[in-house]
């Protein structure tokens, strides 16, 4: 199979991977190194984002199988010592769903502040031309113009993102959460073994 070519500046025939190769290198030009830092931050963040979702569909149905046959291989339910550990086996598990949120949180929080540095950095630029050639020069401001906006659309879309799958990290984590809390039954026992256990399930 043929590689796609197309013509180039010159009118020579130019792979298509290398066209869109230096489109990319002259769009992170035009967008400084605040794009660069946006740009990598943004890789981090949905690798997380990925990272999470495997977790949850590839690793954490092991775990729970193993947590909820650990804790109905006890014979005893109700004891103090063994409701602290069912409360101890739930915080593991939330802490295991919620491990690298924070992070993702922190990077859509970010991202915003940092397209505004660009943009101001880029109107920087701006007045440093028209400092120097007067507000005539149109193409001499046009550097600092598109790096302003393009740093500002950058922040803006991989906030945008990152808020949307984030919510249905959450949301998936709870809902993960709770079917562990129903998952390990506290024994009936006694009356006051019950109140016991209901007041360790509130706390």
């Amino acid at each position: 199979m043929q590689p796609l070519r197309v013509a180039g500046a010159d009118g020579r025939p130019t792979s298509l991977l290398v066209e869109i190769y230096y489109d990319f290198l002259t769009f992170f030009e035009k967008g400084g190194e605040v794009l660069v830092i946006i740009f990598v931050s943004t890789l981090l963040m949905w690798t997380l984002i990925l990272e999470r979702y495997w977790y949850y569909v590839s690793i954490y149905p092991d775990e729970l199988e193993r947590a909820v046959e650990s804790w109905k291989a006890r014979k005893e339910r109700t004891t103090r010592a063994e409701l602290q550990l069912r409360k101890a086996l739930l915080m593991r598990a939330d802490l295991q769903l919620r491990r690298t949120l924070a992070l993702i949180r922190a990077i859509v929080a970010v991202a915003p502040l940092l397209g505004l540095l660009g943009t101001v950095t880029g109107m920087i630029e701006v007045y440093e031309v028209m400092a120097l050639a007067g507000s005539g020069n149109a193409r001499a401001m046009a550097g600092g113009v598109s790096k302003a906006m393009i740093t500002t659309m950058a922040g803006l879309v991989s906030a945008l993102s990152g808020i949307v799958f984030l919510a249905r990290l959450e949301r998936n984590a709870a809902d993960l959460h709770d079917q562990l809390d129903h998952q390990l039954e506290v024994g009936q026992g006694t009356r006051r073994e019950r109140e016991a256990a209901a007041l360790a399930r509130s706390a």
